[in-house]
């Protein structure tokens, strides 16, 4: 049964790496097989009832896959219909989760209950924000409604479909949307009309977020300008989003990130506490105990407070898996059998995959299942009870070790401080802080919180110590998927018991398993893929409304623009060229390119400074701007610079010199404008340049400026890309960087007519995700990274 559980999840896999939903008629084609499958257990002869094994595996297979298909096809269904895109909605729902505040808007999860507006079909739940209002109905200012979970509103929405940026080794806003049932994503807009209709609607789920938000603002309020309230918010109802971008980075270069989320070590404990509080007691009434054992009374106690506090913690991959382990030991309890722990642990984890299909897209899931695994390797079935500390040390180390395959798969580092940090934090956190900040969500005890922040307090200073520890971090290259697999095995060869070589007769347990350890070699020593001499490798990456390009060489990189930022925690640095450079085992920047101070172009910069060595910046940026303050060797961009890397040429061609003598000039116009040239072709990179600027650089270069790839001035705007510059440019490729649905309206569609004219093919980052150019074999290869890894969630609309 357990291999066919194991079989059930490889199918649920297989399915969500599909780029297209296969039907659901070739479900038919399993009951045929069941009948086979039973007719051969049936059979007397050991080959048929092997062959009926089998066949029952893959029917498992099957089922997954088709079960996760169903799941698709109902959810994909509900969806919004894309003439409905930018258009005012009424509708009437419930404010579903924890709304999020934040400078200018407060977010929060709509149940839509009810359209008003007549023949609109809106998706069952929606992901709105709604903006302070200053003068329209989406715009900052000084005050936005108090919104509460569980409350009926009114509302008037300007919806969209869940569009988001797509690049290698980044998030998938798309698959997030898919795995939260997000059907459609927009904003509230300004309309008399927007009114409370219920201040609390009696459904159970809505309750408890409820209570979960009525927590949250208790401790804040009891915590004022404390650094780590939002950590104890996170322990106590599990709402990470209240812990600052700066702890985070803490968290996860001391790999402590797992004791800051409710994970089952917490869920675990405060089930065992209540267990033996619940038997002590039982145990101790005469009464009780005639009608009901007090094991079994202290069983349900238990189970139930682990549900309590798995509802608490929003019902999260980590809590889910062990509040399903802790019933299938409660159940066997109660009914007074035996289990072995690796069946609870398979049946824990089809009813994780079975109730949510896209678990398996979370690292979450594989973390999560993956530990426990390892847990299970060292302990579970071995000789003799060594000592505690022992015992706890060797969790520790396989821990450590076994899940190096999976977080550089996912993160591409490994904290090398963890195991130190995790001795200090683990107890501290979860039998300090964890209990106390439980007790302090009853209100007349939330004076805990006090020691509870403190404890905390002091745990932070030592991570933070070793966090900035010089070597605190692996980073690499993304390895690939036969690296990982073979690192696997090696980790379960070298974790195998010793008392399973007894069984088998070796004597000493399996032989040589310090060879698992080569089998992790792979992970660390391939060799990174880069050009070859005289090639050039340029990624456009997806942004939004922005630009953000990577400009590789044989032995130098170059980032031109860092995009646009978001928030005052998150900008396309953070998000997207950071896992870039590091997905791709690129550990220093030998330049970085800021053409002018618009955020769309510099908003990034920042996070970058801060995430990688950068030799020396080049850009139009004044002296005053963060970005110049924040960098060490640092230059004005002007026409006439030039430099050449591993046969590669770079050519700066824009402004001049006495540009910036002319305050009168807008931004754009000094955009730094780059030409990089092979022998295999060339690009232009022109930034944010209006007519004015192409003009001149028609007049100071003419015919030099033709090139096989364009990166679009201004994004496609009509105040630039005359017919002159288009014509004389004459690119092969042109390439939009554009947001999904931007207010703009780029790239205006006369424009894209002018390089149609030409001859040009045109690119677009929001339908075609990150652009992918390499120059090289005297050819120019070019790939779109929407198609190279289409899944079927992603956006059909737009392709």
């Amino acid at each position: 049964m357990r291999l066919c559980i194991l079989a059930f999840v490889a199918g649920v896999v297989l399915l969500q790496q599909q780029p297209v939903l296969p039907a659901l008629a070739g479900a038919w084609a399993l009951f045929p097989g069941m009948a086979c499958g039973i007719l051969l257990l049936s059979c007397r002869a050991p080959v048929f009832a092997r062959i009926g094994k089998m066949l029952w595996v893959c029917l498992f297979l099957g089922a997954g896959f088709y079960w996760a298909t169903a799941f698709a096809q109902w959810r994909l269904n509900d969806a919004l219909l894309p003439e409905w895109e930018g258009r005012d909605i009424q509708v009437i729902g419930v404010v579903a989760e924890l709304p999020q505040t934040g400078r200018t808007s407060v977010r929060f999860t709509f149940d839509v209950e009810q359209v008003l507006t007549e023949g609109a079909i809106v998706p069952a739940r929606l992901s709105l924000s709604w903006y302070k209002e200053r003068g329209s109905g989406f715009m900052p200012g000084p005050s936005t409604p108090p919104l509460n979970a569980g409350e009926r509103w009114r509302l008037t929405a300007r919806l969209k479909r869940p569009h988001g940026t797509a690049n290698p080794h980044a998030s998938d806003f798309e698959q997030w949307a898919l795995e939260r049932n997000i059907g459609a994503t927009g904003y509230v807009r300004k309309d008399d009309e927007n009114i409370r209709l219920e201040k609390v609607v009696g459904r159970p789920a809505y309750q408890v977020e409820r209570l979960r938000q009525d927590i949250r603002d208790n401790f804040l309020a009891a915590l004022p300008y404390q650094a780590y309230a939002g950590t104890l918010v996170a322990l106590a109802v599990g709402d990470q989003r209240a812990i600052p971008h700066e702890q985070w980075q803490v968290f996860t270069r001391t790999g402590i990130n797992h004791l800051v989320s409710i994970s089952g070590l917490h869920i675990t404990m405060l089930s065992g506490l209540v267990f033996t509080m619940a038997y002590w007691l039982w145990r101790r009434s005469y009464h009780l105990t005639l009608r009901l054992p007090a094991r079994k009374a202290a069983v349900i106690a238990g189970l139930v407070a682990a549900l309590g506090y798995t509802l608490l913690a929003g019902f999260a991959i980590p809590a889910q898996r062990t509040l399903y382990m802790l019933t299938a030991v409660a159940v066997t309890l109660w009914l007074d059998r035996s289990i072995a722990m690796t069946t609870v642990l398979a049946w824990a984890l089809l009813a994780v995959v079975a109730l949510d299909p896209w678990a398996v897209l979370s690292p979450g899931f594989w973390l999560s299942f993956g530990a426990i695994a390892v847990i299970m390797l060292v302990s579970v079935g071995r000789v003799g009870r060594p000592h505690w500390l022992s015992s706890w040390t060797t969790v520790q180390w396989a821990i450590t070790l076994g899940l190096i395959p999976l977080l550089l798969a996912m993160f591409q580092q490994i904290s090398l401080v963890s195991p130190i940090a995790n001795a200090v934090a683990i107890p501290l956190v979860s039998l300090v802080v964890v209990p106390l900040a439980l007790l302090a969500t009853l209100p007349p005890l939330d004076f805990l919180l006090v020691p509870a922040h403190a404890a905390l307090d002091g745990c932070m200073t030592v991570m933070e110590w070793l966090s900035n520890a010089p070597q605190a971090v692996w980073s690499q290259q993304a390895p690939p998927f036969w690296a990982v697999a073979v690192g696997t095995a090696g980790i379960f060869w070298t974790l195998l018991p010793g008392k399973w070589g007894w069984q088998l007769g070796l004597g000493t347990g399996f032989p040589a398993r310090w060879l698992g350890l080569v089998a992790l070699l792979p992970l660390f020593l391939l060799p990174l893929p880069k050009p070859e001499q005289g090639e050039l490798w340029l990624t456009v990456l997806d942004v939004g409304q922005g630009l953000a390009v990577l400009a590789r060489t044989e032995n130098h990189t170059l980032l031109y623009d860092t995009g646009p930022a978001f928030t005052s925690e998150a900008d396309s640095g953070s998000r997207t060229i950071v896992p870039f450079l590091r997905g791709e085992g690129i550990r220093h920047l030998d330049a970085m390119i800021v053409t002018h101070a618009d955020s769309d172009h510099s908003g990034g910069g920042l996070s970058v400074l801060q995430a990688v060595p950068v030799e020396w910046l080049v850009s139009s940026l004044g002296e005053d701007h963060p970005i110049q303050q924040a960098a060490l060797n640092k230059r004005r961009c002007k026409a006439g610079q030039s430099w050449e890397w591993d046969g590669v040429r770079f050519d700066m061609l824009h402004p001049l010199e006495e540009s910036y003598n002319d305050l009168r000039l807008k931004s754009n116009a000094l955009s730094c404008v780059l030409k990089i040239t092979t022998w295999h072709g060339s690009v232009l990179l022109p930034g944010d340049i209006e007519k004015k600027s192409e003009y001149q650089l028609l007049k100071r270069y003419g015919e030099a400026l033709s090139s096989t790839v364009l990166i679009a001035p201004h994004h496609g705007s009509k105040t630039s890309s005359t017919e002159e510059f288009v014509r004389k440019v004459n690119p092969r490729w042109v390439v939009f960087t554009v947001g999904y649905r931007n207010r703009f309206g780029h790239p205006k569609e006369e424009v894209a007519e002018r390089y149609r004219a030409v001859g040009s093919r045109l690119l677009r980052s929001d339908i075609d995700g990150a652009i992918l150019l390499r120059f090289g074999g005297n050819d120019l290869a070019v790939e779109r990274w929407r198609v190279r890894r289409m899944r079927y969630w992603h956006d059909s609309a737009t392709l």
